[in-house]
């Protein structure tokens, strides 16, 4: 039997340099996609697959974070005071349940492996979801949830993937692929950010995973690999042949929100996706286009 997966990590350490200087005294992840920030898209797209413990890897200067996610008894007392229904109803919407959030501290950049290892007691022995909010993906089901349901039919590890240009294998994580039926794709080895030459595949890893809990035991090594850090990626392809993996070329689009183009991309849209901002982004857009 296949155990339920409840609980997510979400990697928030980063400095967000490449957004300076709006990320000086804001974690990057506070950054918003026209009216929610970053961090929040993760967490409901997490709680709208079922999961509902979350864990922040977090750093110095990020408690922003964890605020946001707290009850503004202010806010929220000047909002019942002046009749501001909606925006009230919309902050009760999005309060998470007393001791839905636990966080820990990666105190050093040792990479993206390490800050997973970092949640190791939390993790514990259950299956767990890893989003990273920088990721932004705009789809009719959530990815996480796609996710979720490949791990619910295989029981093992499941990576979001999509294709990248030959040229730009050098910035993902590559699979090796052996069977491929649909959308699923059998993952049968993988490389942390291989040269165009040497990559076996253009399908990247994206910020999308399901883990099973034995990836910490090759983390805990804290062997290094590209770029001197702990990488995940070599942690997951040590787990290949023991347990069912596979990368999903998930419905939807994604937008790399660590990227300026990117989030400015992410902008346009998710307001073209609203009903109630798509007419008027659409109509100014023009000036934009024809100028």
């Amino acid at each position: 039997m296949v155990k339920p997966l409840r609980k997510a990590v979400l990697p928030v350490a980063g400095l967000g340099t490449r957004f300076l200087p709006a990320t000086k005294a804001m974690p990057k992840e506070m950054l918003p996609v026209v009216d929610k920030p970053l961090i929040q898209y993760a967490v409901d797209e997490a709680r709208a697959a079922g999961i509902d413990q979350f864990c922040m890897v977090t750093g110095r200067g990020k408690t922003a974070l964890i605020d946001h996610f707290d009850i503004a008894f202010e806010l929220e007392a000047t909002l019942a005071e002046r009749n501001k229904r909606e925006a009230l109803d919309l902050l009760r919407e999005e309060a998470m349940p007393p001791g839905a959030i636990t966080t820990v501290r990666q105190q050093v950049p040792l990479g993206l492996g390490h800050a997973i290892w970092c949640a190791r007691t939390f993790i514990g022995d259950d299956p767990f979801a890893i989003l990273l909010p920088d990721d932004l993906v705009l789809s009719k089901t959530p990815c996480t949830q796609q996710l979720v349901n490949v791990y619910n039919e295989t029981g093992g590890n499941v990576v979001a993937i999509s294709e990248v240009p030959r040229e730009q294998t050098n910035r993902y994580g590559i699979l090796k692929t052996g069977k491929i039926e649909g959308d699923l794709v059998e993952v049968t080895g993988m490389v942390e950010k291989p040269k165009p030459e040497d990559a076996p595949s253009n399908l990247s890893i994206i910020g999308r995973y399901v883990m099973l809990p034995e990836v910490i035991t090759y983390l805990s090594r804290m062997e290094a690999g590209a770029g001197n850090e702990v990488q995940l990626t070599d942690a997951m392809a040590k787990m290949i042949g023991e347990k069912p993996f596979h990368g999903l070329k998930f419905e939807g689009q994604r937008f790399d929100c660590g990227d300026k183009i990117g989030f400015l991309e992410a902008q346009i849209a998710f307001s073209l996706a609203r009903t109630d901002l798509s007419p008027a982004v659409r109509e100014f857009l023009k000036k934009y286009v024809n100028a």
